[in-house]
């Protein structure tokens, strides 16, 4: 886009609708038009073709709720980028916005300098998405590791991770001592692990879980 945006912004709160204006002069050095409308009945009536730029979408509204109202718009004629603006921050919901034609999905989370960021983005003709946080590349070889432990090594790590004794996991297990020494032994050899603290700090940090027990 090259011309000043003329910005229709749907959504039912006048703080942040005066908000995303704000964030909107910020973003594009062209002083354009920003339209407010309050439901998706509202911004069908003040929708022009053949000027609106750009759609800025609450989720959730008086006449919609979840993606009924970006659908609603796009099976209305309304051909020009749809941003999704929403309080809702996951994923999985990032991923059904691209996947359903948005243009990006602003979270209403986003400071003044980061929202305004994201709109010169798809005022530029971009899409602006949340990076969505993967497991580093050190999380996903733990949760390999503890994935290669056999049910009844699992078994065993777990009694220690709840703070049992070899004597107390062999009495629960019905097995021997020797025999979960023999299970420990397996557990370090497959979690890359030293002793049982490291094991635990592996374990635990694969499962997501606090640790309050290896040190």
């Amino acid at each position: 886009m090259t011309e000043a945006p003329n910005v229709l912004i749907v959504d039912d709160h006048p703080l942040f609708r005066d908000a995303l204006e704000t964030a909107l002069a910020q973003a594009s050095s062209d002083a354009g038009i920003a339209t407010h409308a309050g439901s998706i009945k509202e911004a069908l009536e003040r929708f022009v073709p053949a000027s609106t730029t750009l759609v800025l979408l609450d989720l959730n509204l008086s006449d919609s709720n979840g993606f009924d109202g970006l659908a609603k718009l796009q099976t209305s004629g309304v051909t020009c980028p749809i941003v999704v603006v929403s309080a809702t921050e996951s994923g999985s919901v990032f991923q059904q916005a691209k996947t359903l034609g948005a243009a990006g999905y602003l979270p209403k989370s986003l400071g003044l300098d980061d929202l305004a960021a994201a709109l010169a983005t798809v005022i530029d003709g971009g899409t602006w998405f949340p990076e969505v946080k993967g497991p580093s590349e050190a999380e996903s070889n733990g949760m390999e590791r503890v994935a290669s432990l056999t049910p009844a090594q699992r078994r065993v790590i777990d009694g220690l991770s709840d703070g049992l004794l070899n004597k107390q996991i062999a009495y629960e297990m019905g097995i021997s001592e020797a025999t979960v020494k023999a299970h420990m032994t397996a557990i370090f050899r497959k979690l890359g692990a030293n002793n049982r603290t490291q094991a635990l700090l592996i374990y635990k940090s694969a499962l997501g879980l606090d640790d309050h027990s290896a040190a």
